[in-house]
């Protein structure tokens, strides 16, 4: 595959996880819960398969991204030791999510700072 193809890929898959992961915060506001009552499984569920899924193809996609970088020569880059550390922070967001209700707000905002970061260790590489 091109590194086109990886790089537009990769960024499919952080968006597809951004959706999950803000779809599950967004259910754990109060006001949305007591508007759902009970009729929400289905969208949890939903949000489940679809942070995972787009875990597996950020990971994938992003060491393509790597393999057509050549920065593999002489071991893992900083900068991509830091990625792995925010790609595992991420993953970690939905479960918090649900099980830390009272996190949804401090999540809302933390996350996609958190995607900031990411966005500036790829771009300038440091």
């Amino acid at each position: 595959m091109t590194y086109s193809a990886y790089k537009v890929i990769h960024l499919l898959g952080v968006l597809f996880l951004f959706t999950a992961i803000g779809g599950s915060v967004f259910l754990r506001f109060p006001s949305v819960q007591k508007a759902l009552e009970g009729n929400g499984t289905d969208v949890r569920r939903l949000t489940g398969i679809v942070h995972g899924v787009a875990l597996l193809v950020i990971l994938i996609s992003g060491f393509g991204v790597l393999a057509h970088l050549d920065k593999m020569q002489g071991g893992v880059p900083g900068w991509v030791w830091g990625k792995l550390v925010i790609w595992l922070l991420l993953g970690a967001a939905l479960p918090m999510a649900r099980k830390l209700p009272r996190a949804a707000s401090l999540l809302w905002w933390l996350l996609p700072l958190l995607g900031g970061v990411a966005a500036w260790l790829a771009v300038v590489k440091p």
